[in-house]
Protein backbone atom coordinates (compact mmCIF):
# COMPACT_ATOMS: atom_id res chain seq x y z
CA UNK A 1 0.00 0.00 0.00
CA UNK A 2 2.29 2.96 -1.43
CA UNK A 3 1.97 6.46 -0.16
CA UNK A 4 -0.60 5.83 2.84
CA UNK A 5 0.80 5.72 6.35
CA UNK A 6 -0.90 3.55 9.09
CA UNK A 7 -0.98 3.08 12.56
CA UNK A 8 -1.75 -0.60 14.23
CA UNK A 9 -2.61 -0.83 17.61
CA UNK A 10 -2.11 -4.32 19.21
CA UNK A 11 -4.30 -4.83 22.04
CA UNK A 12 -1.99 -6.84 24.65
CA UNK A 13 -3.54 -6.06 27.86
CA UNK A 14 -5.27 -9.13 28.45
CA UNK A 15 -4.54 -11.41 31.91
CA UNK A 16 -5.38 -14.30 30.31
CA UNK A 17 -8.20 -15.51 33.33
CA UNK A 18 -10.05 -17.62 31.58
CA UNK A 19 -6.88 -19.96 30.32
CA UNK A 20 -6.73 -20.37 33.85
CA UNK A 21 -3.40 -19.38 33.90
CA UNK A 22 -0.73 -16.58 35.44
CA UNK A 23 1.10 -15.64 32.21
CA UNK A 24 -0.58 -12.78 30.28
CA UNK A 25 -2.91 -14.50 27.52
CA UNK A 26 -0.50 -12.83 24.73
CA UNK A 27 2.56 -15.10 25.83
CA UNK A 28 0.96 -18.48 25.43
CA UNK A 29 3.26 -20.18 22.65
CA UNK A 30 1.33 -21.33 19.70
CA UNK A 31 3.38 -23.29 17.11
CA UNK A 32 6.73 -22.13 18.46
CA UNK A 33 6.13 -18.81 19.64
CA UNK A 34 3.72 -16.60 21.41
CA UNK A 35 0.38 -15.38 20.03
CA UNK A 36 1.80 -12.26 20.44
CA UNK A 37 4.62 -12.86 18.15
CA UNK A 38 2.73 -13.91 14.86
CA UNK A 39 0.81 -10.56 15.60
CA UNK A 40 3.34 -8.83 15.38
CA UNK A 41 5.45 -10.06 12.56
CA UNK A 42 1.96 -9.73 10.58
CA UNK A 43 1.48 -6.21 11.16
CA UNK A 44 2.37 -3.44 8.77
CA UNK A 45 6.25 -2.65 8.74
CA UNK A 46 8.72 -0.24 7.04
CA UNK A 47 8.14 3.18 5.65
CA UNK A 48 5.29 5.18 6.78
CA UNK A 49 4.19 2.29 9.28
CA UNK A 50 3.98 3.15 12.83
CA UNK A 51 3.33 0.48 15.63
CA UNK A 52 1.90 0.32 18.67
CA UNK A 53 1.09 -2.34 21.55
CA UNK A 54 -1.10 -1.93 24.89
CA UNK A 55 -0.31 -3.92 27.93
CA UNK A 56 -1.52 -4.13 30.93
CA UNK A 57 0.02 -2.94 33.83
CA UNK A 58 2.82 -5.42 35.17
CA UNK A 59 3.47 -7.29 32.77
CA UNK A 60 7.02 -6.78 32.04
CA UNK A 61 7.87 -9.83 29.69
CA UNK A 62 5.00 -8.93 27.56
CA UNK A 63 6.91 -5.25 26.99
CA UNK A 64 9.85 -7.01 26.65
CA UNK A 65 8.29 -9.80 23.68
CA UNK A 66 7.48 -6.31 22.08
CA UNK A 67 11.05 -4.75 22.18
CA UNK A 68 12.91 -8.20 21.35
CA UNK A 69 10.48 -8.64 17.91
CA UNK A 70 9.61 -5.16 16.84
CA UNK A 71 12.06 -2.51 18.36
CA UNK A 72 10.02 0.24 16.31
CA UNK A 73 7.13 -0.65 18.21
CA UNK A 74 5.69 1.87 20.94
CA UNK A 75 4.35 0.19 23.89
CA UNK A 76 1.53 1.81 26.12
CA UNK A 77 -0.04 0.18 29.57
CA UNK A 78 -3.56 0.55 30.20
CA UNK A 79 -3.80 0.81 34.08
CA UNK A 80 -7.54 0.40 34.34
CA UNK A 81 -9.06 -2.18 32.20
CA UNK A 82 -12.58 -0.55 31.01
CA UNK A 83 -12.88 -2.22 27.70
CA UNK A 84 -11.54 -2.32 23.95
CA UNK A 85 -12.08 1.34 23.24
CA UNK A 86 -10.72 1.82 26.22
CA UNK A 87 -7.29 0.07 25.49
CA UNK A 88 -7.40 1.45 22.12
CA UNK A 89 -7.12 5.02 23.77
CA UNK A 90 -4.15 3.98 26.10
CA UNK A 91 -2.30 4.26 22.47
CA UNK A 92 -3.83 8.10 22.25
CA UNK A 93 -0.58 9.47 21.92
CA UNK A 94 0.37 7.49 18.86
CA UNK A 95 -3.07 8.35 17.60
CA UNK A 96 -2.16 12.27 17.94
CA UNK A 97 0.88 11.45 15.73
CA UNK A 98 -1.93 11.07 12.53
CA UNK A 99 -1.50 8.41 9.93
CA UNK A 100 -3.81 7.73 6.82
CA UNK A 101 -5.07 4.15 8.03
CA UNK A 102 -5.67 3.38 11.58
CA UNK A 103 -5.39 -0.55 12.14
CA UNK A 104 -6.68 -1.86 15.66
CA UNK A 105 -5.82 -5.52 16.10
CA UNK A 106 -6.19 -8.10 19.19
CA UNK A 107 -3.28 -9.49 20.34
CA UNK A 108 -4.20 -13.24 20.71
CA UNK A 109 -5.23 -13.29 16.84
CA UNK A 110 -2.12 -16.09 15.71
CA UNK A 111 -3.75 -16.68 12.49
CA UNK A 112 -3.94 -12.74 11.26
CA UNK A 113 -1.41 -12.53 8.22
CA UNK A 114 0.39 -9.71 6.47
CA UNK A 115 -1.93 -10.21 3.90
CA UNK A 116 -4.92 -9.71 5.89
CA UNK A 117 -3.78 -6.17 6.93
CA UNK A 118 -3.32 -5.38 3.44
CA UNK A 119 -6.75 -6.76 2.34
CA UNK A 120 -8.51 -4.45 4.89
CA UNK A 121 -6.42 -1.21 4.07
CA UNK A 122 -7.65 -1.70 0.11
CA UNK A 123 -11.23 -0.19 1.06
CA UNK A 124 -9.51 2.51 3.39
CA UNK A 125 -7.36 3.79 0.09
CA UNK A 126 -10.37 3.63 -2.06
CA UNK A 127 -12.46 6.24 0.62
CA UNK A 128 -14.38 4.08 2.94
CA UNK A 129 -14.29 5.32 6.11
CA UNK A 130 -13.81 1.75 7.68
CA UNK A 131 -13.14 -1.35 7.55
CA UNK A 132 -14.07 -4.77 9.76
CA UNK A 133 -12.51 -8.45 10.29
CA UNK A 134 -14.85 -10.66 11.44
CA UNK A 135 -15.30 -14.47 10.93
CA UNK A 136 -18.33 -16.63 11.48
CA UNK A 137 -18.29 -19.31 14.40
CA UNK A 138 -20.08 -22.58 14.45
CA UNK A 139 -20.55 -21.68 18.24
CA UNK A 140 -20.66 -17.53 18.79
CA UNK A 141 -21.26 -17.72 22.68
CA UNK A 142 -18.83 -16.06 24.41
CA UNK A 143 -17.78 -13.42 21.38
CA UNK A 144 -19.27 -10.37 20.40
CA UNK A 145 -21.87 -9.86 17.38
CA UNK A 146 -21.26 -8.34 14.07
CA UNK A 147 -24.29 -7.24 12.15
CA UNK A 148 -23.88 -6.83 8.47
CA UNK A 149 -26.66 -5.35 6.62
CA UNK A 150 -26.58 -4.29 3.34
CA UNK A 151 -22.96 -4.26 3.15
CA UNK A 152 -22.80 -1.95 6.25
CA UNK A 153 -21.58 -3.41 9.46
CA UNK A 154 -22.56 -2.73 13.06
CA UNK A 155 -20.83 -4.18 16.19
CA UNK A 156 -22.95 -5.02 18.74
CA UNK A 157 -21.51 -5.24 22.06
CA UNK A 158 -22.93 -9.01 23.29
CA UNK A 159 -21.00 -11.42 24.97
CA UNK A 160 -23.72 -14.01 25.93
CA UNK A 161 -25.86 -16.53 23.84
CA UNK A 162 -28.99 -14.83 25.82
CA UNK A 163 -28.74 -11.89 23.94
CA UNK A 164 -28.12 -13.13 20.69
CA UNK A 165 -29.98 -11.37 17.76
CA UNK A 166 -31.86 -12.74 15.53
CA UNK A 167 -30.73 -11.89 11.56
CA UNK A 168 -33.95 -10.73 9.58
CA UNK A 169 -33.46 -11.73 5.82
CA UNK A 170 -31.24 -9.25 4.70
CA UNK A 171 -28.75 -9.14 7.91
CA UNK A 172 -26.42 -12.35 8.78
CA UNK A 173 -24.29 -12.07 12.24
CA UNK A 174 -20.74 -12.57 11.88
Amino acid sequence: MTGRTSLTIVLAAGEGTRMQSSMPKVLHPVAGQSLLAHVLEAAPKGAGASLAVVIGPDHRAVAEEVKRLRPDAATFIQRERLGTAHAVLAAREAMARGADDLLVVFGDTPLISAETFERLRAPLQNGAALAVLGFRAADPTGYGRLLVEGGSAAPRRSRSSKKSVTPTASMSII
